[in-house]
């Protein structure tokens, strides 16, 4: 027995196609809108297959029991805190588990901003369930995107909708990113060596001096940082530099030469330099552009 829907306690909204027109010509719509939204309950015998694919990108989001999803062939579960995105325009089939019915979140869309997510789309990912999880933060922001939609489709609605779902599909991709806000008191060693480049901006801070705050090697540490922030410890030591500099720029009458020695460098030459690298232009022009 296959069921497409049905659901009892199942939620669903299918954007009408003109109003899916009306929305992709705005420039909001056409960088990323959705088109179907739903929420499926234990979604017993829960079936899906597309031979030619959909012309939008899927995303399922597992919050109990489990399922499946088969892309060119290959077949993968997934399992409660799971969740999978289908790309656009591919042969697939999903479908719940026999035994222990999925529940699942679901949605498409599409935009020019929807390959931005290529990363995460074709596989399957685990979200573990922590104090900092936030698992509950994502599934309201699923509800705001339905309650809005479920007021009618004005143009405001549907807008805001969507910077709603680039807020959802973030939460995807960026996970350790939207845990942040749970997570200022618990900093591990490569955060708790960020912190203390802050705190010492003035300083002549070697890499061997981070790495000992870090109780790590240089090699580990250097090579853990890099995997952590895309930047090595140094590198990254100069754009806070950097970007406190700017905002001495920018908010105070100070000297240049002695905003150089407040993030570090003895040499303002040197420190114009090095701002120049950075921001594409030296610190006395920066100061000359306008702001807010």
């Amino acid at each position: 027995m296959r069921r497409k829907e049905g659901f009892k306690g199942q939620r669903t909204i299918v954007l009408p196609e003109f109003i899916i027109r009306e929305v992709q010509q705005s420039i909001l719509g056409q960088q990323l809108f959705l088109t179907d939204i739903g929420y499926y309950p234990h979604a017993q015998f829960h079936h899906r297959i597309r031979k030619e694919g959909c012309s939008q990108y899927i995303l399922i989001y597992c919050v109990a029991g489990e399922g499946w999803f088969s892309l060119e062939g290959k077949k993968s579960a997934i399992k409660e805190n799971e969740f999978f995105i289908i790309p656009k325009d591919v042969a697939h089939s999903y479908g719940s588990s026999a035994n222990d019915p999925w529940s699942i979140y679901w949605l498409h869309f599409s935009g020019e901003l929807a390959g931005h997510f290529t990363d995460i789309i074709g596989q399957t990912t685990k979200i573990t369930p922590s104090k900092i999880s936030r698992i509950e933060d994502r599934i309201e922001l699923f509800e705001e995107i339905m309650q809005n939609l479920d007021m009618g489709y004005s143009l405001d609605n549907l807008s805001y909708a969507n910077v709603c779902l680039l807020h959802f599909l973030a939460s995807f991709k960026y996970i350790n990113q939207f845990r942040q806000i749970r997570t200022v008191r618990e900093k591990d060693n490569i955060e708790n060596t960020i912190l203390f480049m802050k705190e010492n901006l003035s300083s002549k801070l070697t890499l061997e001096e981070l790495a000992e705050e870090a109780s790590l090697s240089p090699s580990h540490y250097s090579a853990t940082f890099r995997q952590k922030t895309g930047r090595s410890p140094m590198d990254y030591l100069i754009h806070l530099r950097i970007q406190h500099a700017s905002q001495l720029l920018d908010h105070t009458e100070m000297k240049i030469n002695l905003i150089a020695s407040k993030v570090g460098y003895d040499d303002p030459y040197y420190f114009s330099r090095i701002f120049k690298q950075v921001m594409g232009m030296s610190p006395q022009l920066y100061r000359k552009q306008p702001k807010g």
